[in-house]
Formats: C-alpha cells, structure tokens, sequence
C-alpha cells in the first residue's frame, strides 16, 4: 500500500506533459543516438540500421516576422515525426550548413561549401565504421542541395549511400494545389503556413510583410542596386496569405514523404568502392 501511495505521489509531481513525451518516447521506433551509450550505440549500428541525420539553420534569417532558428524548429519537429513511425536511428541535429544567400542579414550565417560538405561526409564516415551503410538527412533547406549532392558522390566512392530531402520536390504538388501568391520559395506563403502549424509561438504575423520582387540572379540582398534578388525584408513571397490549414497539408505531405524516401533507401543497394554495386547482404552492406 505504502509503494502505491509514493508512485501515485511521484506521479502527481511529475508535470503531465512529461509523463506523455515518456510514454511517447518508450513506444517510438526511432531511437535517438545522443540517448544512448557507447555499449548500446554498438548493439543498434548494424548494416542494416539507417542512419537519419537531421539538417536545419539555427542561424539563418526569415524576414521580420519568423526566428532565425527557423529551420532548426522544422528539423528538430520532422525528426520526432519520423522517430514515431520510422525503425531509425537519428544522430544529432546539424544547425549550420550551406546558406550563402543570407548573409546580407545580420545573424545569418553560412559554411564554406567545402566545410558543408565534408561536415557531412565525416559524419557519415564515422558512423559507418560500426555497420551503418545508409544514411539519410532530413534536409529543411533548398542551397543545402549544392554541399549534399558532392558529399553522396564522395560516399557512394566509399560504399555508402546518402540520400537526402529535396524539400521544393517533395512538396511541390501540394504547394501548386495551396499556394495563392505570385511566387517565392523563403519565409513566403509556403514556409511560414508549415510555422504556423510546426511552432505557431514562433511565427509573428503583425510583421508579415509581402516582399516579391523580379527574380535575378544571386542571392537575397538589401540593396535595391545590388546583384541578386531584392528583398529589404528578407522575405521572398507573400507571408501574409499563410493559413494553418495550409501549413498542416503541407506538411503532412513533407513527413509522408520524407518516410516513403526513408524505406526506399532501406531496400536500396549498397554500392562497392570504385562504383562496383555490392548489393544488400555484402561485405559493404
């Protein structure tokens, strides 16, 4: 009776929405390496585990009326969704990459391409001297592509496979179903309905201010002289139409996605070093 009485009182001093994310967390097939110990990394890095690895900016500008951390939110908020449905383990969330086309905008900042890249390609090295042959990364970003496609080609070299989110390709039919704006592709209509349904408290729509202009080529600049894209907002679209209804499609659509890709890399052959394609059940494998 005594035991009954100290687990109802331990209960009842545990804030309730702690209790929940423990449930949730028991009942996840995804498991998180960073929980982990050494001894129990060497039990669920296998040949046939994937790997996920979670990519978005922590310090990156989204105009005036979203965070900087903008992208980190929509990595850190993916890897749960995928953690709930997915047999993976997810490393670390990587907060700087390959994001040349802010820098105009103080806070913004950027890695050498190079430097992107071969964060990666370590990464990735490291862990598949345990087993691991495939990886994937959740990748919140669209000028992450260019650091991403040389890492896969320097890996497959290796006999590994990275494969990665193409996130305008993997939305792009919801987003000609929902969008109204005239274009734009960054802290527009699109990104910002995704925040209002990812991290609502994050996202201040008094501030969203419409910031469309010609399109040229380069990155976003505050000079209406400069090269590049003009925006003084930093914002390249229409925030102001963003709906929550919308962003829930969308990204509905984006976890779907991302875990349809994340199976097809499961079943994917493992090339050989040289290009020679081993196969699953290989000694690359």
């Amino acid at each position: 009776m005594k035991i009954v009485l100290i687990i109802a009182v331990l209960a009842a001093l545990v804030p309730k929405n702690l209790l929940a994310q423990l449930a949730e967390s028991s009942l996840a097939p995804g498991i998180l390496l960073e929980d982990l110990t050494w001894v129990e990394a060497e039990r669920v890095l296998t040949p046939d585990t994937v790997v996920v690895i979670p990519l978005g900016a922590q310090a990156k500008e989204h105009g005036p009326h979203l965070k900087l951390k903008n992208d980190w939110l929509t990595a850190e908020y993916l890897k749960r969704r995928i953690r709930e449905r997915a047999d993976v383990v997810i490393a670390p969330t990587l907060n700087y990459g390959y994001y040349p086309a802010f820098l105009e905008y103080p806070g913004s900042t950027s890695l050498r391409l190079e430097t992107a890249r071969d964060l990666v390609v370590d990464i990735c090295r490291s862990l598949a001297e345990y087993g691991p042959r495939r990886f994937y990364v959740i990748n919140t970003g669209v000028s992450t592509i260019r650091a991403l496609e040389p890492a896969a080609e320097i890996l497959a070299a290796e006999g590994i496979v990275l494969h990665y989110t193409d996130i305008l390709e993997i939305t792009g039919p919801i987003e000609k179903k929902l969008a109204t704006q005239e274009g734009g592709t960054h802290a527009d209509e699109i990104e910002t309905s995704m925040m209002l349904y990812i991290a609502p408290d994050t996202v201040e729509m008094t501030r969203a201010v419409k910031d469309f202009n010609p399109d040229r080529p380069g990155p976003l600049t505050r000079d209406p002289q400069g090269r590049g894209v003009y925006s003084p907002t930093g914002t390249w679209g229409d925030p102001t139409l963003a709906t929550l209804d919308k962003g829930r499609q969308i990204t509905e659509s984006l976890v779907e996605g991302i875990l349809a890709e994340i199976e097809d890399l499961r079943s994917s052959a493992v090339p050989g070093p040289a290009g020679v394609n081993s196969g699953r059940g290989s000694a690359y494998d």
